[in-house]
């Protein structure tokens, strides 16, 4: 922006740039970074200002006016300038472990603690989840649907895995997604798939564990 003005002689010029609570405001020269509280002007000869306005906090999305006001003796004059924040849409989908990997039975619900985070600086409306699986699994989400969350607000959020009984021991992609009008996230988990039939062989492997501790327990005992 330009102040000028008319008149006889240079003239000291205060500055002074007034926003609402919350913002930092400061006026600067067009073509440098230092902030200045005065400006010596001569007649008809412009002088090029800049006004930063900072938000300290987060602002919810909108207008706000801040104000420039110039002012030597009884020469006064202001602007009102419009600084406009628009809104900012993240979701962030997380585990409430921080892993990314996990141990389920097949044929079995296994649940899952997942964390949506809303990282934006508005709302978030009308969230779902979905997933990619493996052929035959069972993957449910509870909620299943968010209508909203609030910018800076957390959702837990159960999920639940089925893999079919006969599902085949071994290591297991699982991708779940967030997805919302404007924002989405997805995450991407290693699960580990133990079936019934190998919890029985560990079953039994604990069982000879004890039972060898014991004998060698007896057998020492016999030799006192």
């Amino acid at each position: 922006m330009e102040a000028s003005y008319r008149g006889e002689g240079e003239r000291t010029f205060d500055l002074s740039a007034k926003a609402r609570e919350g913002w930092y405001a400061s006026i600067q020269p067009a073509y440098e970074q230092t902030e200045i509280a005065a400006v010596r002007m001569r007649p008809f000869s412009p002088e090029s200002l800049k006004i930063v306005l900072i938000p300290l906090k987060n602002m919810s999305p909108g207008e706000y006016v801040a104000t420039l006001e110039i002012s030597s003796g009884d020469l006064r004059d202001s602007i009102d300038l419009k600084a406009v924040i628009t809104a900012t849409y993240k979701l962030a989908l997380s585990t409430s472990t921080g892993r990314l990997n996990t141990s389920v039975t097949a044929g079995e619900d296994n649940h899952f603690a997942l964390i949506l985070a809303n990282q934006g600086s508005d709302a978030i409306e009308n969230i779902s989840f979905s997933s990619d699986k493996p052929e035959g699994w069972s993957i449910t989400f509870k909620p299943d649907k968010v209508e909203s969350l609030e910018a800076g607000k957390t959702q837990e959020v159960d999920l639940t895995i089925n893999p079919p009984g006969k599902t085949i021991a071994g290591d297991y992609a699982v991708t779940v997604k967030v997805t919302s009008d404007n924002a989405s996230d997805d995450l991407e988990l290693r699960i580990t798939v133990l079936t019934p039939s190998l919890w029985g062989w560990v079953g039994v492997g604990i069982v000879l564990i004890v039972v060898g501790g014991l004998a060698v327990v007896f057998v020492r005992l016999g030799r006192r």
